[in-house]
């Protein structure tokens, strides 16, 4: 799955694309990890606008960058929703978690 990183100041965003499936999960639970692993940014925004699909892999990749950012003092914001991953959120009460937008 490809991503897109920008940065500005001390915020990263991270643009995802396609689908998030358990197929993707593991690659992008891996990009995830190095990109903050090396930015160390304090605030992360993950921009869903390009994913057509997710699924409760999605929730897993989610949880994981919450996680990692949580270890580093950063905080984490999920931009730009589409409708069918909204759902899949709001079923799961991610909003209680991680910032929806």
């Amino acid at each position: 799955m490809p991503i897109t990183v920008t940065s500005r100041d001390s915020e990263l965003t991270i643009a995802l694309s396609g689908e998030i499936d358990h197929h993707a999960a593991r690659e992008l639970m891996a990009q995830l990890d190095q990109t903050v692993a090396e930015r160390l940014p304090a605030h992360l925004v993950l921009d869903l606008s390009g994913v057509t699909f997710m699924d409760s892999s999605g929730i897993a990749v989610l949880l994981r960058a919450r996680r990692q950012l949580g270890h580093n003092g950063g905080v984490l914001r999920v931009a730009n929703i589409p409708a069918q991953a909204r759902r899949v959120l709001d079923a799961a009460g991610i909003g209680r978690l991680i910032s929806l937008e």
